[in-house]
């Protein structure tokens, strides 16, 4: 049975679950910012607020637990020296989860989850990516098309008011223009004979 468990376990046993916590607290302190499934980010809040909580205390004993845990000099580094500045007013809450939809090989649901306190470059370099990436909504594709078949529809309107011998000229204009934009071929090179 598995009665008073507190914690997910991923079908992983301790050591590897323990591994597996460190690299993506690492990387959430790291970039600030991962994309991971959701029970795996809802696992992840706890270790990565008490990892915030040891920097915000900055005592060496803390230190050395934090080292202990997530192994990488250059993130205990940042934990304590930029991110207990950052957060030093915020009594707790360091994280923000964001669902973002279903992966799409094997429908897991999926989380962005970030800290909240993040460099205004940072949010700089998102809003950017969101223009990039941000595709036409339905509503504006259809939008077009409408559009489109309007002016089609404006276009035949005009094309059966006027008269045929308008429509004849029309016609033969369209087709000089297309015989002149078209390119002349050249005719091949004549190969000079050796006597």
């Amino acid at each position: 049975m598995r009665h008073n468990t507190d914690n997910k376990r991923f079908s992983r046993n301790s050591g590897h679950l323990r591994c597996m916590m460190a690299n993506l607290t690492c990387d959430l302190l790291t970039h600030e910012r991962i994309k991971t499934t959701t029970p795996k980010a809802k696992e992840l809040r706890r270790y990565a607020e008490r990892m915030i909580t040891l920097g915000k205390t900055g005592t060496v004993a803390s230190r050395r637990k934090a080292m202990a845990f997530l192994r990488s000099k250059t993130v205990v580094k940042k934990l304590f020296d930029d991110l207990a500045a950052r957060t030093a007013t915020r009594p707790g809450g360091y994280t923000r989860m964001l669902k973002i939809g279903r992966r799409a090989g094997d429908c897991a649901p999926m989380t962005m989850i970030e800290l909240v306190d993040l460099p205004p470059v940072v949010v700089e370099e998102v809003e950017k990516t969101k223009k990039a990436k941000a595709k036409p909504s339905v509503a504006a594709k259809i939008k077009e098309k409408v559009k489109e078949g309007i002016d089609k529809v404006k276009e035949v309107e005009a094309e059966s008011k006027k008269s045929p011998a308008k429509r004849e000229k029309d016609a033969a204009a369209k087709e000089k223009k297309a015989v002149k934009k078209a390119p002349a071929k050249k005719a091949p090179a004549k190969k000079k004979e050796d006597s």
